[in-house]
């Protein structure tokens, strides 16, 4: 009995912690590589951390907080064995957005304000995990995600200038930030232009001679030293300064009533963002390795990673796509490089946080400005032009509306756009008039087979979407439509029911009503195709065959043969 306990508590573990028997039953001939792909992630996660802590407006070290635990817990929690997760552009200047207008200066209060977003994120993504709302990877279209990461790399680019050239900017977006330059750009300080170019040419000599080598540490590294040996801040260079070292000091969450209708959809969104992303890095790293993910498990593993995140003094991560593009390429075979790398952090923050003081803000900048040019991706977005115009021109929307009013009104702008597109597809979805082919015993549509041509007397209707709410009196009239168009006499009319998917009360409603409005033109209406199902389904919205006068046929060739039979004896 103790026996079967026991592995009813491991079974119902690992569906909680798919990791932990990996993890268990590691392979020790995996440790080499797991070992030197760890150390390349926390080379990559370090400078990244801090630089996208300072974009998302918290302290250095708040980088390194939001990477260590996350990893660890992600590493039990999550379904890829490739993905890292840690801070992420996208999230951070959502965060910043979201959090500059509440906190109004005050640094305490915006800390603990992102403790509260960063933990509302996490329990929306647990929330979503329970109802197995993993199907809202596919929500945010790709075109959406071009248009939204490349908006946030301009908006990362055109931010960072100020701190770059050694200027203050005023300007609450990217336009006004961009005029707050042009303003004050005799006023740049050359010393700090000279640290920001050194840093982008160390970054990108590094990138292009050792395109796996960790080119964000060694450019900081090469500043800190520069920082150092010259002390740059009698030039006035602005420097890091004083980094707490070890565990941060516990802060609570701060969760002021008349702040809740700003954090809670922010969190909300900050939830899907976030795992979109880091659903579309985990597929395709799952998908080259030879193994599938769990959209559910992905979303519960990201909530309890956001609220470990928040309780270590973090802010909200996703998966990142260059530390596990880093992972696949040192070879990282398993769940263990997450905890080597979230070792190797831990050991910088102990040990190694005073050589961080020296570190200027510029370099900061100039990383920050490098990772987002990687981030843009401006011909993918321009290739959608060619591919699809609607899917080009919400990818554009996006990007423009991210950059005019902001990552969060941006995002929800192109979200009601492809929501507005989806729902005019499928309120006036497509549909097809069949007809035979010489010598053929199928059925074709006539606007694509030239040769087609439809039975005399006979209309056979394709209508290829759900028949619900939204498109029943759609369906209606356009049968009656075509009906009134056709250039002969229509004996019958026949439904293929094949490709209407679903019928709601509304749509079994309008099809009892075409059947009457049919019949007093002497027209027969008939439905070929999930003969069954359909009349199962009328017939639980209260509509049946012999209140119609509803003929159905189990396929498109007996309905045709009861049309040439009825026909014919009534010619």
């Amino acid at each position: 009995m103790l026996v079967m306990t026991g592995r009813r508590w491991r079974v119902r573990l690992s569906r909680w912690m798919p990791g932990l028997p990996e993890l268990l039953a590691y392979p020790r001939s995996a440790w080499r590589q797991d070992l030197a792909a760890g150390l390349s992630v926390a080379a990559v996660a370090l400078p990244v951390g801090v630089a996208y802590a300072q974009l998302a407006g918290f302290s250095p070290v708040a980088g390194l907080y939001s990477s260590m635990l996350p990893m660890v817990v992600y590493a039990l929690f999550g379904s890829s064995r490739q993905l890292i997760v840690g801070p992420d552009a996208a999230t951070c200047a959502m965060i910043s957005a979201t959090l500059i207008p509440l906190a109004a200066g005050n640094a305490a209060l915006y800390q603990s304000l992102a403790i509260s977003l960063t933990l509302f994120t996490g329990l929306f993504c647990l929330l979503a995990s329970r109802f197995r709302l993993g199907f809202l990877a596919d929500f945010l279209s790709r075109p959406i995600l071009a248009g939204l990461l490349n908006g946030v790399a301009i908006n990362i680019i055109i931010g960072q200038l100020g701190k770059v050239s050694g200027l203050s900017l005023t300007g609450k977006d990217a336009i006004g930030q961009l005029l707050s330059l042009y303003r004050q750009w005799s006023s740049a300080s050359l010393v700090t232009l000279g640290v920001s170019a050194f840093t982008l040419l160390i970054y990108a000599w590094v990138a292009r001679r050792w395109p796996r080598s960790p080119a964000a540490l060694v450019a900081m590294v090469a500043a800190t030293a520069l920082s150092w040996g010259m002390d740059l801040s009698r030039y006035g260079v602005s420097l890091v300064g004083v980094v707490q070292a070890g565990f941060p000091p516990l802060r609570w969450p701060a969760m002021p009533h008349e702040a809740l209708g700003t954090l809670v959809p922010a969190a909300a969104a900050l939830a899907l963002i976030s795992f979109s992303s880091a659903m579309l890095t985990g597929r395709s790293f799952a998908a080259k390795n030879g193994y599938d993910i769990d959209a559910d498990r992905e979303f519960r593993a990201l909530g309890v990673a956001n609220v470990v995140s928040a309780m270590s003094q973090g802010f909200a991560i996703s998966g990142a796509d260059s530390r596990t593009a880093v992972n696949d390429a040192a070879g990282g075979q398993t769940r263990m490089v997450s905890l080597v790398a979230a070792a190797a952090i831990l050991v910088v923050l102990l040990l190694f946080t005073p050589v961080l003081a020296w570190l200027p803000i510029a370099s900061l900048g100039a990383i920050l400005v490098a990772s987002a040019i990687g981030l843009m991706n401006l011909p993918g977005l321009l290739l959608l032009r060619r591919i699809d115009r609607a899917e080009f021109h919400i990818g554009l929307i996006t990007l423009v509306g991210v950059l005019l009013i902001g990552v969060m009104p941006g995002i929800v702008l192109a979200v009601t756009l492809a929501l507005l597109r989806f729902l005019l597809k499928v309120s006036r979805p497509a549909d097809h008039l069949l007809g035979r082919m010489p010598g053929s015993d199928g059925f074709y549509e006539l606007t694509d087979y030239p040769n087609a041509r439809s039975v005399p007397g006979l209309m056979l209707f394709r209508f290829e979407s759900p028949l619900i709410f939204f498109n029943a009196d759609y369906f209606r009239r356009r049968v009656l439509e075509l009906v009134e168009r056709a250039d002969e006499p229509v004996r019958w009319v026949v439904i293929d029911a094949l490709s209407i998917g679903d019928v709601d009360y509304t749509g079994a409603l309008a099809v009892g009503e075409l059947c009457k409005a049919l019949a007093e033109k002497g027209v027969v209406l008939a439905m070929a195709g999930r003969m069954g199902e359909f009349m199962s389904r009328m017939s639980t919205h209260g509509v049946t065959p012999d209140q119609t006068g509803l003929r159905f046929f189990p396929n498109r060739s007996a309905a045709l043969a009861a049309f040439h039979m009825e026909v014919g004896a009534g010619d």
